[in-house]
């Protein structure tokens, strides 16, 4: 017998392409010096946690990416490089916020370059003198009439080359590239400086990314460059070598709409872009922002700024990567994540149609673990194994970013579901042939009535199930578990839909 709920028990549904509150970024999970910048910056701009955190997090990734691994068993070793998307509408501060979290990225990163100013012009000074001496040698050689004398000067110009060979002059130090760079220049200084970051407060990059320029996507160096994977290009000069381990970091806070062009470009899903970025989707603060707030402490942006410039100094003074390893409990506390998400990706469960993105959430919390590890003992003991307080705090950030990609994925529509729960609610608006309208519907029902799914039964239970997570539907327990158990379930449908429908 069917169970007859009233209206007013059912609540407001929430459109498709929007979802639920959303939660706020777990500040708690971050160090005390990066926690109070996150809180201080949000406050004084008015603008939600989540913008600052995740930028935040990109300052982490840009001093560590690369530069240290974390292998959680044999054979699985991820690199902490973080790709990283804070997606908020105009006018929602995002360049202030960009820019109190990256500044010290930027000022670390020009003195570095100052300090290798002279120790450049030395060694480029040298090999020019080494590469003019060649050319006297070989200017002989051309004159020499002598057999003896041409083939004595030969030697002595093979000899000079090779040593001028040997002088190496160092590439000026680079911690960033710009938010519009294309993926050759950004390929060739991969190749030269094996770990950057693409910071920007705009969408620039993803525009490149899909094609602005060439009119056709290219993914390569980002796929690559974010698991360290060999990049390699026929392009690339002698002086810029194969690398077999490149390390991007990229954050970026572009418009949400953006996102919809991203997920528009050719294999952007099917070869797994998308699914490399945590997504955060924060709401705006535009009309309820306090006028007058309290700038952030001085003590509390030195802090942040002398605890990153330690990092970033100490990481990039390594003169090759390092790799550090869970303690015992923090690989317990990986292999329970992973057997966590496992369940969560079989068929009608709330990861299932996301699962390109959902296989890498456990890499990418090992990352985060690295990164907090790293923030936590920079001064002392970095160098230790990851503890599980790490892998803990690393799996809040990561739960919060997993609600933030469901929603990304709604918006961007790359989710079948959301079109395909469209359809349903369509068809479900529409009365019967007897003028009554449907109060209740099971799959079946849906295949049979809705053309598209015909031929598709296994097909339409995400879209079901986003019905549900909106609030149209309501699922009655199936009358016993099984394999058949989804094609039993009983929906019943929100008693106001048409009137609901009729109002957006």
């Amino acid at each position: 017998m069917e169970q007859l709920t009233t209206a007013n028990q059912w609540g407001e549904p929430t459109p498709l392409g929007e979802h639920r509150a959303l939660p706020s970024f777990p500040v708690e999970s971050l160090p005390d010096w990066l926690r109070d910048q996150v809180a201080a910056v949000a406050e004084f701009t008015q603008t939600p946690p989540d913008l600052a955190a995740t930028m935040g997090l990109a300052a982490l990734s840009t001093a560590a990416g690369g530069r240290v691994n974390v292998q959680v068993r044999p054979g699985w070793t991820e690199q902490t490089n973080l790709y990283l998307v804070c997606a908020m509408p105009p006018a929602s501060r995002k360049s202030d916020v960009f820019a109190a979290m990256t500044a010290p990225i930027y000022r670390i990163e020009s003195e570095l370059q100052q300090q290798a100013r002279s120790g450049i012009i030395e060694a480029q000074t040298a090999k020019d003198a080494a590469e003019a001496e060649v050319e006297g040698l070989m200017a002989k050689a051309r004159k020499a009439s002598d057999t003896v004398d041409r083939q004595q000067l030969v030697a002595e110009v093979s000899a000079a080359r090779m040593l001028a060979d040997e002088i190496r002059v160092p590439p000026t130090p680079r911690l960033t590239v710009s938010g519009d760079i294309t993926p050759e220049p950004m390929t060739h200084l991969l190749a030269t400086h094996r770990c950057l970051a693409a910071l920007s407060p705009e969408g620039d990059l993803f525009d490149i990314i899909a094609g602005r320029y060439s009119g056709t996507p290219n993914l390569g160096v980002f796929l690559q460059a974010h698991k360290g994977e060999r990049l390699q290009t026929d392009r690339i000069t002698r002086d810029q070598p194969t690398v077999d381990r490149p390390a991007l970091t990229i954050g970026v806070t572009p418009q949400p709409t953006v996102l919809q062009d991203l997920a528009a470009a050719a294999g952007a899903r099917d070869r797994g872009l998308l699914a490399r970025f945590l997504f955060a989707l924060p709401p705006s603060n535009l009309g309820f922002r306090r006028v007058r707030t309290a700038p952030v402490p001085e003590a509390t942006s030195n802090t942040y700024d002398a605890r990153l410039e330690l990092l970033v100094r100490t990481l990039t003074d390594l003169p090759e990567a390092v790799t550090i390893s869970l303690t015992t409990q923090a690989d317990a506390a990986v292999e329970g994540l992973q057997e966590e998400l496992e369940t969560q990706l079989r068929p009608e469960q709330p990861l299932s149609h996301i699962t390109d993105w959902a296989g890498k959430l456990v890499g990418a919390t090992v990352r985060i673990a690295g990164l907090l590890h790293l923030a936590d003992r920079i001064t002392s003991g970095w160098g230790d194994p990851v503890s599980s307080d790490c892998v803990q705090r690393a799996a809040a950030i990561a739960a919060y970013y997993t609600a933030h990609a469901l929603a990304v994925f709604d918006l961007i529509g790359s989710d079948p579901a959301a079109s395909d729960a469209g359809h349903i609610l369509e068809w479900l608006t529409r009365p019967r042939q007897n003028g009554s309208h449907r109060t209740t519907v099971k799959r079946r029902d849906v295949v049979g009535g809705v053309r598209r799914f015909r031929g598709r039964t296994g097909d339409i239970d995400p879209a079901l199930r986003l019905l549900e997570e909106h609030g149209y539907l309501r699922s009655d327990p199936a009358p016993g578990p099984g394999r058949g158990r989804s094609a039993n379930v009983t929906f019943r449908v929100h008693p106001r839909l048409r009137e609901l429908l009729d109002g957006l």
